[in-house]
């Protein structure tokens, strides 16, 4: 495949990373000995998404070239005018005194009802979020919102040959809200098709697992099915389709049933649960009668090859393509930080209302 070139200037600026994931919590720097604590009572610590963030953008502006620091809080505060981009988490807006202009997000709040007053406190210029129907539901709170996916890697998540799968399926489980109702309506019938048809499976829980587990797990799988009932962007049903495994996912639709906001502060629909998706990644049902009646034209399209899951994040998910989308995010807020501003009455180089 060749190379992609971009437009963009690498010395044009330097971005100004802010990231950090556990706050002090009892005293100035115990947040270092909570971590050391639970490495040695827990192991090492299971990757969290908004890690995940932070990192696949700082090897995708990598990749490009493009400069930037972390956490140099000496720095921004001596340079007031430079942009500072919040990567999360929310503590962080509070830790420092900040006088820069901010692009925040997107490990920062679940809704805009969290901090209501957040561009009137603060100098955020702009806030991004993981995926198109999170930013709709932001942007009447905060007009200024866009929407912008991480990175997958595309070297790290990658095909094995089909002759070395074992493994039909991989039932993928993120299934949060009224789970013991899902269990029974959705995740007990699935098991039970794939074993009438003789179906080998094996499963994941979504935060029971590590990495290089879900690695192992999709080496060996054929194709997944992904149950969700919304995701802001879906890294690992894309971790799924960047290493050729077609997904069939649930994406039951309707409002965002999150139970600290629905339906008594917010009723927001249709959410999805992957919101980033075409025809080549695999199928979509609704509900277990939509997957019954699509199980066998999905599984007749895995083993024709007819998908191309891989193709789809290659063209629209790569770490350059969006640690570049984020750059030209952030270089648009310096850009209109650094028109001037022309005075309230003035119309043409004239102040008008004078007598």
């Amino acid at each position: 495949m060749p190379a992609k070139t971009f437009d963009y200037d690498p010395d044009d600026m330097v971005l100004n990373l802010f990231y950090e994931d556990k706050d002090d919590r009892w005293f100035p720097g115990d947040r270092h000995l909570r971590r050391m604590a639970r490495r040695m009572l827990l192991g090492e610590p299971r990757m969290s998404g908004q890690l995940r963030v932070f990192l696949n953008l700082c090897a995708g502006l990598d990749r490009l070239g493009i400069r930037y620091r972390v956490n140099d809080y000496g720095y921004i505060a001596r340079h007031p005018g430079e942009l500072a981009c919040i990567i999360g988490r929310t503590f962080l807006l509070d830790k420092f005194a900040w006088k820069n202009p901010i692009l925040l997000g997107v490990a920062a709040h679940n809704h805009p009802l969290d901090d209501p007053d957040l561009f009137k406190r603060l100098p955020v210029k702009k806030v991004v979020v993981p995926g198109p129907w999170y930013a709709d539901m932001y942007r009447p709170h905060w007009p200024d919102t866009e929407a912008w996916p991480i990175g997958i890697d595309t070297d790290l998540w990658a095909p094995l040959a089909t002759s070395q799968k074992s493994v039909d399926v991989l039932i993928y489980d993120k299934v949060h809200w009224d789970r013991d109702r899902y269990a029974a309506e959705l995740i007990e019938p699935v098991r039970a098709r794939l074993t009438r048809e003789g179906r080998s499976f094996a499963e994941l829980r979504y935060g029971s697992y590590k990495e290089e587990d879900y690695r192992a797990a999709l080496a060996q799988s054929r194709a997944m099915i992904f149950l969700c009932q919304n995701e802001s962007q879906g890294i690992a049903y894309q971790q799924a389709l960047s290493c050729g495994v077609p997904v069939l996912a649930w994406d039951p639709g309707g409002p965002w049933r999150d139970p600290d906001y629905y339906p008594h502060r917010v009723q927001f629909a249709p959410v999805s649960s992957v919101p980033y998706w075409d025809d080549r990644c695999g199928a979509k049902f609704v509900d277990i009668a939509g997957f019954e009646a699509g199980w066998d034209d999905f599984w007749a399209g895995c083993a024709a090859d007819t998908f191309d899951p891989r193709g789809f994040v290659l063209d629209n998910l790569t770490l350059e393509q969006r640690a570049l989308q984020y750059y030209e995010i952030a270089r648009s807020i310096v850009r209109q930080q650094a028109v001037p501003q022309r005075p309230a009455g003035l119309v043409d180089g004239c102040l008008t209302g004078i007598g």
